[in-house]
């Protein structure tokens, strides 16, 4: 699928290989090379979208970072475009971190800033949040040792990344290093502007309290790991394990029944939290000292989780599934599918499956449950069903979803003539709604290799 980045664009969506948007005329490559795939996220300066760079054989993902101009008066877009530039210098020598993208390009295309960066493969900690029980003591060292040399080399180089939290924070797949992203609203210091008042930058849950004033410095950052610490411990929001009355963190009273933290780990969470920038940490330096200074403490280990323990499906949930059916019960039966996923990856009834866990999944369970969809709704859905659609459009996912009835875009939007009877077309059910995560594009990927493998489809 090629999206259309204008902004006044009333239908982006067009065709792949599509030169020219049939909306709105505007070309789709950017650069004649980088063309957008859908749009990831929006905010009040600009949009994120995944695109694909066509001008290298392999045609690698990438992100597209756009930058309004439009908003701005002659001045204020000519000073905007400076301080572009400046900023994408200072990208450009981040990239060359193994733990920060690497930018592949920056240019101004009708009106519009473009920032190109590589595409990170894997889940952000918010999702392993959504899928994992709270953190260990040993996973909390090892999230320390991983990100502090990452932002001590972006604060050696002036820059404050300003929005640490976990939906920044992805865990790469090939190697299991987290890699900081997101550095889009980073600001370069310069002396003592850094300490005057500015714009408010970053998400409140994890500012820092002189960054939510508009002043931020290294420690800002610091204080935000803390936060990202004691949400990954606790398991719940960093609302939730502040006292407002008492203006502190309460973060011991909401961890896991008998998880005890050592007085270690404790103090350095603690003085990275301070309010006052006086008691805080001051630098990645002086942490990494009081780390030093513990010769007792085990090097701490690559974080590492147990796959969660699945349930096997009893004999009265199969007859639920075939009675809701039979009797054309859609909606219920599809709740009733993904609940019996979700059981059978060991996750729970409130949790998104993510594209990758398709592949844990049992081929008999997944076997059984696509033959009840397809049997009993006389082949009009069913995974297998769904895949041999996909298969015959070349895998285009965008052309899948016009010929099943879905959005492109939307997970939760599937259009209401449609949702959920049995005139909807043919491959419209299983619904993808019970699929989340960054790569939820990927799932029927996924799912026609995972079929194959189980001799569900030729």
């Amino acid at each position: 699928m090629s999206y259309c980045v204008v902004p006044q664009c009333y239908q982006p969506q067009n065709s792949p290989h599509q030169r020219v948007c049939q909306s709105c005329g505007a070309k789709l490559l950017l650069k004649d090379r980088y063309r957008a795939m859908r749009q990831l996220g929006q905010g009040g300066f600009g949009r994120t979208f995944l695109a694909i760079d066509e001008d290298i054989p392999s045609q690698p993902l990438c992100v597209i970072k756009q930058l309004y101009l439009s908003q701005l008066s002659a001045h204020a877009a000519e000073k905007a475009i400076a301080l572009f530039h400046q900023e994408a210098v200072r990208l450009d020598e981040l990239g060359h971190h193994s733990q920060i993208p690497t930018l592949m390009a920056h240019f101004t295309q009708d009106q519009q800033l473009y920032l190109v960066q590589e595409w990170i493969e894997g889940q952000t900690l918010s999702e392993e949040i959504w899928q994992r029980k709270a953190y260990s003591e040993a996973q909390i060292w090892a999230l320390l040792n991983d990100l502090l040399p990452t932002l001590k080399f972006i604060h050696d180089r002036g820059i404050i990344h300003r929005d640490i939290k976990p939906a920044n924070l992805i865990r790469r797949r090939s190697d299991q290093t987290l890699v900081l992203i997101d550095f889009g609203i980073a600001k370069v210091l310069s002396g003592t502007t850094s300490l005057l008042t500015g714009t408010v930058i970053g998400s409140p849950e994890y500012m820092a309290p002189e960054q939510n004033r508009g002043k931020a410095l290294p420690a800002s950052d610091l204080y935000s790991l803390g936060v990202v610490c004691v949400q990954l411990l606790t398991n719940r929001s960093p609302f939730d394990v502040f006292d407002i009355g008492e203006d502190r963190w309460i973060w011991r009273q909401f961890l896991p029944a008998g998880r005890l933290i050592s007085d270690r780990l404790g103090k350095i969470l603690d003085r990275l939290l301070y309010p006052a920038l006086n008691d805080r940490y001051a630098s990645v330096d002086q942490i990494l000292q009081d780390l030093a200074a513990k010769p007792e403490l085990p090097p701490a280990p690559v974080a590492k989780f147990a796959d969660p323990v699945s349930m096997p499906v009893t004999d009265q949930q199969w007859r639920a599934l075939a009675k809701l059916l039979t009797t054309n019960q859609w909606q219920a039966a599809d709740t009733l599918t993904w609940n019996l996923i979700r059981q059978l990856l060991g996750k729970s009834l409130q949790s998104y499956v993510f594209s990758g866990e398709l592949n844990r999944l049992p081929c008999d369970d997944l076997r059984r449950i696509d033959q009840l969809w397809r049997q009993l709704s006389r082949n009009r859905f069913g995974f297998s069903v769904q895949v041999r659609v996909y298969q015959k459009l070349g895998e285009d996912y965008g052309q899948f979803c016009d010929r099943v009835g879905w959005q492109h875009n939307n997970l939760d939007d599937h259009p209401k003539q449609w949702r959920f009877k049995a005139s909807a077309p043919v491959g419209h059910l299983p619904s993808r709604l019970g699929i989340g995560g960054q790569q939820w594009w990927r799932h029927m990927a996924i799912l026609a290799d995972k079929l194959q493998s189980c001799g569900c489809v030729n």
